[in-house]
């Protein structure tokens, strides 16, 4: 007799635009339910009404199956999201829910356009952005020092500690300019900060995990090899964790949280430090040697 196994659960994320919203929202509900299973599917860009009964067609399907679909959707064009509702899927409309209330507090009514809801309409926010990802794509891995007096913030780890993907989300969703740098066996043997980094201390953070998931990631990348070895994987993680304390690095385990748990620790630690900043800066004008 073969043991029981718990179903998958289709999700889908709906949208009239890039879809962003709707997984992000989507899986802040999702991540509550850990030993759930699910399966993400997004469809971006439901831009007419034909496009949309095409959805809800494929989506009315798999209810004849033996697991509910769950569906989100963000589409903002009346249109469209009047459409998407017709489905005999559960679905949550998170514009919908939300957009009557914010127009009665508001005393007016919004414009209801999809391009809005990725903030294209903000020119200035859309470009700063841009720039920051720019930035993270050529600060990647160590592959450029080029102006890190420019960076906002400094990720530091052994190799596939989860640098990259949490550098890309720190630019993309807040803006930030990031590097991040990898530690290679020379910097692990030192005390010290590598040196072209050691003058931006204070907007360095350092990037863990568990020796055994480093070994799996790695051997994902190169089985076999002494990269991926867990004693070399103890070893890098060891040495990480000692350049961390002693140079008052601030650090995130990445192994048990995801990249947005890991930048809202960042950020929140950013904010701490401007505030303890800020209150020196006072004290040392308000109490001058």
């Amino acid at each position: 007799m073969s043991a029981l196994v718990d179903p998958v659960v289709p999700v889908f994320f709906l949208s009239d635009s890039t879809g962003i919203s709707a997984e992000t929202m989507g899986n802040a509900l999702l991540i509550q339910f850990p030993d759930t299973k699910f399966e993400r599917t997004t469809i971006p860009f439901i831009a007419t009404v034909e496009h949309a009964r095409e959805v809800v067609a494929m989506l009315d399907g798999l209810m004849d199956g033996p697991v509910t679909p769950l569906v989100f959707t963000t589409a903002a064009e009346d249109v469209v999201r009047e459409e998407l509702n017709c489905t005999r899927a559960p679905l949550i409309d998170f514009f919908g829910m939300h957009m009557q209330r914010v127009e009665s507090v508001l005393g007016m009514t919004g414009r209801r356009e999809a391009a809005r809801l990725h903030g294209v309409g903000d020119v200035q926010r859309y470009n700063s952005r841009m720039a920051a990802v720019e930035f993270a794509i050529e600060h990647d891995d160590g592959q450029s020092l080029r102006a890190l007096d420019r960076s906002d913030v400094i990720l530091l780890a052994p190799s596939r500690c989860g640098k990259t993907p949490t550098s890309m989300y720190l630019a993309l969703q807040h803006g930030l300019f990031v590097a991040n740098y990898p530690l290679v066996d020379e910097d692990l043997e030192r005390s010290e900060l590598p040196a072209a980094i050691a003058p931006y201390v204070e907007r360095c953070w350092g990037l863990t995990t568990t020796a055994d998931r480093l070994s799996r990631v790695r051997n994902e990348r190169r089985p076999g090899s002494r990269y991926a070895s867990m004693d070399q994987c103890r070893w890098e993680l060891r040495r990480a964790k000692s350049l961390f304390e002693g140079n008052r690095l601030p650090t995130v385990d990445s192994s048990a949280k995801s990249v947005e748990e890991i930048c809202a620790l960042i950020l929140q630690t950013r904010k701490i430090r401007a505030k303890t900043a800020e209150r020196v800066r006072r004290h040392q004008e308000e109490n001058p040697a």
